[in-house]
């Protein structure tokens, strides 16, 4: 008898289940650039796969992708018409991927705020393509599948995506991970100390400061470009509202700053490093992004 074809019994798909969450809500996160919503396309996938003659599936991993795929694939196309409307600049919400994450999930550059911002600008086909194939590995005819197209589309969807985020790659040089490090914490020493000249030595001349307040509460609803001009802005923020800690965590694998006020999470910010100074600082400030964190 194939046993690949019985029923899985009571319990096996929950163990199943469990080790392979974490690929299904990876794949959310990274198609939408929401834990909240990715949170959401989990549950629906769990409930999809509990309901589901399953004894037919040999790849469940794969199963559970598409799933997870197509629903995003749709709120993505959705969301693209909701952002034409979002209130100042838009950033993926921070995803805590350190020893104190609450949600496991495979770490790559693929989850870091830079990377993800590169994948806003795919088309969502695009998108779906290449985080299912290049990330995930799945054959081209299971993600023709979710995207209602031919196998040789699929294909050329993620060849396109792949040159895009390959032109993007080449213009912002990788830095070490011990180089990161030693900025962001060089730089959280200069911003609390309202050290003005000490966050300019560390920003790029042609540096860029975008804040993420969704509307929610006061946030620069345009990028701010200048080294110099980011820093003063910076200092006078700093001062106003001061915060009671900032920490170094890490956000899609990378290191980050967390500031704390009055006990909550008011801030998560992550940079970009260029030339050995910090070329974007990014901060997300819209609540509804950091109350998972």
């Amino acid at each position: 008898m194939d046993v690949m074809r019985m029923p899985r019994p009571p319990g096996v798909l929950e163990n199943e289940w469990e080790n392979l969450r974490p690929a299904v809500f990876g794949a959310a996160y990274r198609l939408l650039g929401s834990v909240a919503d990715a949170e959401d396309v989990v549950q629906d996938v769990w409930l999809r796969a509990a309901t589901a003659e399953l004894c037919d599936v040999r790849d469940l991993r794969a199963w559970l992708l598409t799933v997870a795929a197509r629903r995003s694939y749709d709120i993505l196309k959705s969301a693209r018409v909701r952002r034409e409307t979002y209130v100042g600049p838009w950033l993926p919400a921070p995803l805590l991927t350190g020893p104190d994450a609450s949600e496991p999930v495979l770490v790559d550059e693929s989850v870091g705020s830079a990377m993800l911002l590169v994948m806003e600008e795919l088309k969502p086909s695009e998108r779906v393509a290449f985080i299912l194939h290049d990330v995930f590995g799945l054959e081209f005819s299971q993600i023709a599948d979710v995207l209602g197209a031919s196998a040789a589309a699929a294909r050329q969807l993620a060849s396109r995506a792949r040159r895009k985020v390959a032109a993007a790659r080449q213009s912002t040089p990788h830095a070490s991970r011990a180089e990161r490090e030693r900025l962001v914490t060089t730089f959280r020493s200069a911003y609390e100390e309202g050290d003005m000249a000490g966050l300019v030595r560390l920003l790029h001349p042609d540096a860029v400061f975008v804040s993420d307040g969704g509307g929610k509460l006061a946030a620069a609803r345009k990028s701010i470009h200048g080294g110099a001009r980011i820093a003063m802005v910076m200092v006078r923020v700093g001062r106003r509202w001061r915060s009671d800690s900032i920490e170094v965590v890490e956000v899609g694998g990378e290191p980050a700053l967390l500031l704390r006020r009055d006990g909550r999470v008011v801030s998560v910010d992550t940079v970009e490093i260029k030339d050995g100074l910090i070329a974007a600082y990014r901060r997300v400030l819209n609540p509804d992004k950091l109350a998972h964190v």
